[in-house]
């Protein structure tokens, strides 16, 4: 499957056959190539490699360094620490070493690179745990970083390795860039009180049309309460004091474009308000004055909702 601009590959056979760029060895953080992978690819690729890799290590557990690839088709051998010289690994070693892996990579300004099971020959680590973090680190780094790398690939020696990687990397994969892809999306809704007085509302400048509390999309890498804070201060110029969360809004219909779900924020407004650009209007509506007005999406409910809690207050 292709990701943005990099392609992402299942195969079967031996690492140490493929034509790539770089190939990533599962090491121990000494980077003594004995067993498994290491051992293949020392068999293969010549004693060279693991000279080369022992005068860079030790390393920490988790970090990543490359080295020649001596008589292999490759052009490069990525060690990848995973473990150290007790052999025992996790979660953790394993999502840093293929995250340090892949940023090695890209400093070798490199196009394609290779992947083993990291973790799941003498580390012990259950394939599909290993299959689904290794996806959540290609993901990431395809996503977040600045991916300059053509294809990915996971090598699996044996039949049943390929089908758990198989299922578990591209199903992953699949699941989030084709079905998480199409929402829910999250959202977020101010309703910011002035002097105790009323609420702003803005006159909303693209479909939906009508009156609506501030707010809008958050942002990958965000929080719900730095997206709130951002998006009042873009519609309406106000600082947003004594921010807390009121309710979460999920109904698939709220919003008429696709599947939203929505946190809405009291806080107090510190400011001038002033209509942002993207908004055709605002103002400062009195707390009885409110339900009197056509709301864009389910904006009465939640006024309704808020009133009722301010009654109660």
């Amino acid at each position: 499957m292709i990701i943005k601009n990099t392609r992402v590959e299942i195969v079967q056979g031996d690492i140490t056959d493929l034509k790539v760029d770089a190939i990533v060895n599962a090491a121990n953080n000494k980077l003594v190539m004995g067993g498994g992978v290491a051992g293949a690819i020392k068999k293969k690729g010549g004693v060279a490699i693991e000279k080369e890799a022992t005068k860079l290590g030790p390393i920490k557990i988790g970090e990543s360094v490359a080295t020649g690839a001596g008589s292999l088709p490759s052009k490069y051998v990525i060690h990848a620490a995973t473990m150290g010289m007790d052999f025992a690994t996790d979660e953790v070693r394993i999502r840093d070493s293929a995250r340090s892996a892949l940023r090695v990579a890209e400093e070798l300004k490199i196009k394609s690179v290779a992947f083993p099971a990291l973790g799941c020959g003498v580390g012990g680590f259950p394939l599909l745990a290993s299959a689904k973090i290794m996806a959540q680190e290609v993901l990431r780094h395809i996503r977040e970083e600045k991916c300059n790398l053509k294809e990915i690939i996971f090598c699996l020696y044996d039949k049943e390795a390929f089908d758990v990687f198989n299922k578990g990397v591209l199903g992953y994969l699949e699941y989030v860039t084709t079905k998480l892809q199409n929402g829910p999306f999250t959202v977020v809704d101010a309703i910011i009180e002035i002097d105790n007085k009323g609420i702003v509302i803005i006159k909303r400048s693209n479909p939906p049309f009508g009156w609506a509390l501030p707010g809008g999309f958050v942002d990958y890498g965000e929080s719900l309460e730095d997206a709130v804070v951002r998006e009042a201060k873009e519609e309406t110029d106000l600082t947003l004091e004594d921010l807390k969360q009121f309710h979460t809004y999920s109904d698939p219909t709220r919003d008429p474009r696709f599947h939203t779900v929505g946190t809405v924020f009291i806080s107090r407004g510190k400011g001038k308000p002033k209509a942002g650009d993207d908004a055709a209007g605002l103002k400062v509506v009195a707390f009885d004055e409110l339900l009197k007005l056509d709301f864009a999406f389910d904006h009465r409910k939640i006024i309704q909702d808020y009133l009722a809690y301010k009654k109660h207050l």
